[in-house]
């Protein structure tokens, strides 16, 4: 139970339009105010669909949705806001929930944790910064073939998020007669990217941010993205994925016990594992026996090591080499090839298989060309994307910049963790942003820290353990001053699984390592 701070009554009858009517954003003009009240909202959201924090069982929420409808002053865009209002429950604190993929917010998973938000007490608020409800960008990006719709990428970059905000807090005001004594960011992923551009462009719009497993180096994250289909173009082979899965499995069932346990996750990053080591070895394809290839040697090692430029040097963090690289759900796959074998010799056939978030980038906002093959780049072409996405969105879009002095001044409070075993957005990324940060601010731990999770897949799920305490976390450390030492972490199968496991994660650069007790039970500490 998150304690009140709020010691007022709200009628039914505030939830009007007239109560938010005073409102008004900046080169923009207000379309409509809509509010609804929404009673007696009964809703289980499982572990995993609000990030940062455990499942929460939604039981009779009362609350007025206000549904602001906005445009920008000589734009054609129409930008949506929902700011959820509890009539009866408010606890003083408002929580901005975050955006996945392509979208901004109010998606299916983040209309879960405003729910969720609503049934702590928050009042919850979400834009879809006028992009719709479409999980790609493929209706939206282009005004027209070879013309990028700006208004609307400047609105998925930041300037949506300081709007809704802005009109949460006005909402806010005007519905309990008092603004909020707490104003949080809630965000993994895309949420995590629009958390750090928060604390960077607006350092205090919150107190506390919470960003999750963040996509802040945008630029090489989608290079990298596209570079192990970029890789297998040049060597003109496309091996099955049961090759890259071998790879995988191998380097995990080396480098496994490096911290002192056995248990299918790698914690030491720096343990090495070469994959050439893996050429010719028999292993099992669907039933069917095959060889590791040199090529699934040579893209699994370049993917690992990172995008490289025609002159070697890096362009992208690669992911640890426990990230499953593969799989069904293929915009979540770093690596994708399909197969298919001819029916009357049984030969088999494999082609590049789609990379959806990095393939819509390339095909939309650099080609710019919606029907564009994003196949046979040269490596001057590959480099060239790089240059050219820095020149036209590095502003708009990437969250690189090291320099948190304004949100450090402001006195707001952030935590990310990110899982080492990230196959979408490396988690080395991560880390190598906090040591700009920390050579920049020697300090940052005062406002600022980093936890790296052993085994996590991207957000959530893997064998690795979640940190289901992160917003509480971050909560004590905003309002009670309790900087978090550690931050502790549940180990579950998946959406609604039961628990198996807690581990403390550390704060970075410390890692965990682990031994065994007198009980026979392995004890964790940070080293």
């Amino acid at each position: 139970m998150i304690p009140s701070l709020f010691n007022g009554t709200v009628s039914a009858s505030a939830c009007s339009a007239a109560t938010f009517s005073s409102f008004s954003i900046p080169d923009a003009s207000i379309i409509s105010v809509e509010a609804q009240l929404a009673l007696n909202v009964t809703q289980n959201i499982s572990i995993g669909a609000y990030s940062n924090n455990p499942g929460v069982n939604v039981v009779g929420a009362n609350f007025c949705n206000v549904t602001t409808t906005y445009t920008h002053t000589g734009d054609d865009d129409s930008v949506q806001v929902q700011v959820w209002l509890p009539l009866d429950t408010w606890n003083g604190r408002l929580q901005f929930i975050g955006g996945a993929g392509w979208q901004a917010g109010l998606h299916p998973a983040g209309l879960m944790a405003m729910t969720a938000a609503i049934g702590q007490g928050f009042v919850a608020v979400s834009t879809d910064a006028g992009l719709g409800s479409d999980f790609t960008p493929e209706n939206w990006a282009l005004r027209e073939e070879g013309v990028v719709n700006m208004r609307l990428l400047k609105n998925f970059g930041s300037d949506s998020l300081i709007e809704a905000t802005d009109m949460a807090k006005a909402y806010t005001n005007a519905f309990y007669g008092e603004p909020a004594h707490f104003s949080y960011w809630n965000g993994c992923s895309q949420g995590g990217r629009q958390g750090l551009m928060m604390a960077q462009k607006y350092p205090d719009a919150f107190d506390g941010i919470a960003a999750a497993a963040p996509a802040i180096n945008w630029i090489s994250w989608a290079q990298q993205m596209e570079y192990s289909a970029f890789l297998m173009d040049q060597l003109n082979e496309f091996p099955p994925t049961c090759e890259f899965d071998a790879l995988t499995a191998a380097a995990i069932e080396t480098c496994d016990s490096a911290d002192g346990l056995a248990d299918g996750i790698i914690t030491d990053a720096t343990c090495k594992f070469d994959p050439m080591s893996m050429v010719g070895t028999a292993i099992n394809c669907t039933g069917v026996e095959r060889e590791v290839s040199q090529a699934a040697a040579i893209v699994m090692g370049g993917v690992w090591g990172g995008a490289k430029r025609g002159d070697n040097s890096s362009m992208g963090f690669g992911p640890s080499m426990d990230a499953i690289l593969t799989g069904t759900i293929t915009d979540l796959a770093n690596i994708n090839t399909t197969c298919s074998k001819d029916s009357t010799c049984g030969a088999e056939t494999c082609t590049r298989g789609p990379v959806p978030l990095a393939d819509d980038w390339f095909r939309l906002f650099l080609l710019k060309n919606s029907t564009a093959s994003v196949s046979g780049f040269t490596q001057a072409e590959y480099d060239n994307f790089e240059i050219q996405a820095r020149a036209e969105y590095e502003d708009i879009i990437d969250t690189s910049n090291p320099d948190l002095s304004g949100f450090r001044a402001a006195g707001g409070k952030m935590i990310t963790y990110h899982g080492m075993a990230d196959s979408v957005i490396p988690a080395k990324g991560t880390e190598n942003y906090y040591q700009r940060v920390t050579a920049l601010d020697p300090s940052v731990r005062e406002y600022y820290r980093l936890f790296m999770a052993p085994g996590l897949h991207h957000c959530f799920g893997g064998p690795g353990m979640f940190p289901n305490s992160t917003f509480a976390t971050l909560m004590r450390w905003v309002e009670e001053g309790e900087a978090p030492d550690v931050l502790l972490a549940t180990s579950v199968l998946g959406l609604g699984a039961t628990t198996i496991e807690e581990r403390p994660l550390c704060p970075y650069p410390q890692v965990q390592k682990a031994s065994v007790g007198a009980d026979g039970q392995a004890v964790f500490t940070c080293e």
